[in-house]
């Protein structure tokens, strides 16, 4: 006779298998077969009958799960010693779930009483369900600072690294951490200012070489002046909110909403889900909904949070670490739609029809709870036939017509014409010290094209909806290139013998051309890094330019607001479009709309740099053990003190100096963007494949220095350099009149 489980047997199952709640799932867990199922599917329905499920379609759901980041309040120690916390925000109606503080050595000592934001880690096997490592201590915000560490009679020193900053800290010999004189070393504020009028601080995080891999971004960070401390009173602001409740919104928690992000994100701002269209005017047409957390409800007009948000203008993004525009307590829990848990957002539904077209759109204020966090390459591997068991459940329901709409929207991408660029994204893995473990490129799936996508579209229906209701909002501008960079781009191409058509308005469908006719040969990469380089920069405006690489009329930004404060203007502008409360666009937003575009406008750039100043000290210090190799590239870059080679296996870009190449004078000539050997005529110009030995590279600067040693395969032919203290040869050559006659050549084609 099959035995039946007892009720929490099976609510112990669901907790520890979140994906695996389908009746058949529970099942074959315990073996049930033939007439024991109807047993199983009363037992599962008086469960739901108590509360202590929901069934969803075909499936049960424990709703006693606490998102990964929580706010606690820390229990007095048991008699073990151990330390207990139990959760603020409790949505469940069973059993309180247990929570153990595992602490690190550099955490402050918690007592009984004290409210903490931690992330939290579900576990199995225990007598607790969760252990929880501390972010921070509610109530309290000590100042942060990174410098180097100079030992001293009772303790030591800290030099700050920061440039706005020549006040020393002082540190005590039992708060130093065991930090060694040199080191660089993150310290925090620890009690009132010394004898000598200096603040007092404790280690909490040592460096090691401030030359070394794990300061890189911490470097970058305070060189560029990113704020990474939050004010006292934003923090204390980000830790009065509470959950919104569905008060005012619609509830969306059955619409399996599931959010689709790098599987090591800390956050998760939009979420969708896809079906397809019954309307029967629409034969063959999808509905896709894309929700996005509603940070406005949290963040609103002229708050210490808004303040904040502003002056970061956006979170920044290195390898080994974020930092965010908003405090953990918004960015990594209440605005962050979790799994399992409920959260508020705006929802977008959009009809498209059969060709991928929006037809219709509309907004919602909602309540939603996303019944999974999954990741791109999960996804695609379930779509691709190989589902695990988050992903299983999901596949027929929610994956499949996700996939569905998405080939809708690539017939309509193809009939748009957006710009196809084809540059692989570099990704940096570390080890846990901050080591370099290896550098690739990421493979692009159609996972992440199906959230592109989909992204897109929503931005598309918020800027046409705020436009139709004659809203101010921020548009995302990207102007079409001026026709100095379109010359530099056609020579750049006849060089490598294609064409660029001239004496037309320019379309991205001309760009496409051009990069469809390198694709598969040896210029496909330069003709693509040249196309980008032509390109102005977007920015943000309140007027509409358009966005020329998307090929749209109107684009707003409204799917990152966690991230991006340009959105969170819109998600208020659309509160304020739709009278759906009063934390819309204040007077003073619409005002100050101008000032904001270029302030936010600013700050991204000012990400981007530290980001690429950050990503080249990394590579730099990857490299810097392979002084001396041979390594394969191509010339990216042509200048009067010598040539950039981008490297095939890291996408390194190095400096071969003028002085180093070969043994003869180089002229370099700006127009053909060529440089041209004195003695033999070796003409160097952009795209050539080129051999080189890596002759330096300095992490702390993050320069790479190499020795050009072959072109094309074919080794450098020998010159002759001039005697020292003697001007080069510069009467006419062979080489002077073939450099002419390129010139001649380059003259005519503009003409």
């Amino acid at each position: 006779m099959t035995r039946i489980p007892s009720k929490p047997e099976i609510l112990d199952w669901i907790s520890a298998n979140p994906t695996l709640t389908a009746k058949r799932d529970i099942a074959k867990a315990f073996g049930i077969k033939g007439a024991a199922r109807i047993d199983l599917k009363r037992l599962l329905r008086e469960l739901a009958d108590e509360g202590h499920l929901e069934k969803r379609k075909k499936t049960y759901q424990d709703p006693d799960r606490l998102p990964p980041v929580s706010v606690l309040q820390v229990l007095a120690p048991d008699d073990d010693g151990d330390l207990f916390a139990k959760p603020m925000e409790w949505h469940g109606t069973g059993v309180e779930p247990r929570v153990l503080v595992i602490p690190r050595a550099s955490d402050p000592a918690l007592g009984a009483g004290d409210r903490i934001l931690a992330r939290l880690t579900l576990v199995k096997d225990q007598d607790y369900h969760y252990e929880a490592r501390l972010i921070r201590r509610i109530g309290t915000n000590p100042r942060r600072a990174l410098g180097v560490f100079r030992v001293g009679a009772e303790g030591g020193r800290v030099m700050p690294v920061d440039k706005g900053s020549d006040r020393e800290w002082i540190v005590a010999a039992d708060a130093t951490h065991g930090a060694k004189d040199g080191e660089l070393v993150e310290v925090e504020q620890a009690g009132p200012k010394s004898r000598m009028g200096l603040p007092r601080a404790r280690v909490v995080n040592r460096l090691g070489d401030p030359s070394a891999p794990k300061a890189v971004s911490l470097i970058a960070i305070h060189e560029h002046g990113i704020p990474d401390s939050f004010p006292d009173d934003v923090v204390a602001e980000a830790d009065r909110k509470k959950p919104v409740g569905l008060k005012g919104r619609e509830d969306f928690r059955e619409m399996p909403l599931i959010t689709i992000d790098p599987w090591d994100a800390r956050d998760h701002d939009d979420a969708c889900y896809a079906h397809a269209d019954e309307d029967p005017r629409n034969k063959g047409g999808h509905v896709i909904w894309v929700a996005i957390a509603d940070v406005a409800a949290y963040v609103t007009p002229g708050s210490a949070l808004d303040r904040e948000a502003k002056k970061r203008g956006n979170s920044s993004y290195f390898p080994d670490r974020v930092v965010p525009m908003l405090p953990d307590r918004l960015s990594g829990d209440l605005c962050s739609l979790h799994e399992g848990v409920p959260r508020a957002c705006i929802a977008v539904r959009m009809q498209i029809n059969a060709k991928g077209e929006k037809i219709d759109h509309s907004f919602h204020r909602a309540l939603m709870r996303s019944p999974a966090s999954l990741n791109y390459e999960e996804v695609q591997a379930a779509v691709d036939g190989a589902p695990n068991e988050r992903t299983g459940p999901l596949l027929e329901l929610v994956l499949k017509p996700l996939y569905a709409a998405f080939a809708a929207l690539v017939e309509a991408r193809r009939a748009r014409q957006p710009l196809e660029l084809n540059l692989p994204e570099r990704q940096i893995v570390l080890d846990d010290d901050g080591t370099v473990r290896s550098v690739s490129f990421k493979d692009r799936l159609d996972a992440h094209r199906l959230i592109e996508e989909f992204m897109v579209l929503a931005n598309v229906a918020a800027a046409e909806t705020l436009i139709a209701k004659a809203s101010p909002l921020l548009f995302r501008v990207h102007e079409e290139p001026s026709p100095d960079k379109l010359d530099s781009l056609r020579e750049t191409a006849q060089a490598a013998g294609l064409n660029l058509a001239k004496g037309q308005v320019l379309k991205t469908e001309h760009l496409n051309r051009l990069l469809a006719q390198a694709e598969g040969t040896d210029d496909a990469e330069l003709i693509n890094i040249s196309t980008l380089r032509s390109m102005t920069q977007a920015y943000y405006s309140p007027q509409n330019f358009g966005h020329f690489g998307l090929a749209l009329q109107s684009y707003a930004h409204f799917t990152s607001p966690i991230r991006r404060y340009s959105d969170l203007i819109v998600h208020r502008a659309l509160i304020s479009a739709h009278g759906w409360g009063k934390d819309g666009l204040s007077p003073q937003d619409i005002e100050d709309l101008d000032k904001t575009g270029l302030q936010i406008s600013n700050t991204e750039r000012r990400s981007m740099v530290a980001e690429r100043d950050t990503t080249d000290r990394y590579l730099a210090a990857y490299l810097s053990e392979r002084v001396g190799d041979e390594m394969e590239g191509r010339v990216a870059g042509i200048a009067k003190f010598g040539i950039f080679v981008k490297l095939d296996d890291s996408g390194a870009d190095g400096l071969v100096p003028m002085r180093s190449i070969g043994a003869e004078y180089f002229h370099f000539d700006r127009e053909a963007n060529t440089l041209m050997g004195s003695d033999t005529g070796l003409v160097i110009s952009l795209g050539q494949r080129a051999t080189v030995r890596l002759a330096e590279a300095v992490p702390v600067t993050g320069g790479i220095a190499l020795e050009l040693l072959a072109l094309d395969g074919e080794a450098l032919p020998k010159g002759r350099r001039s005697p020292a203290g003697r001007s080069p040869r510069r009467k006419p050559t062979k080489a002077k009149r073939r450099n002419d006659k390129v010139k001649r050549k380059v003259k005519r084609s503009r003409s």
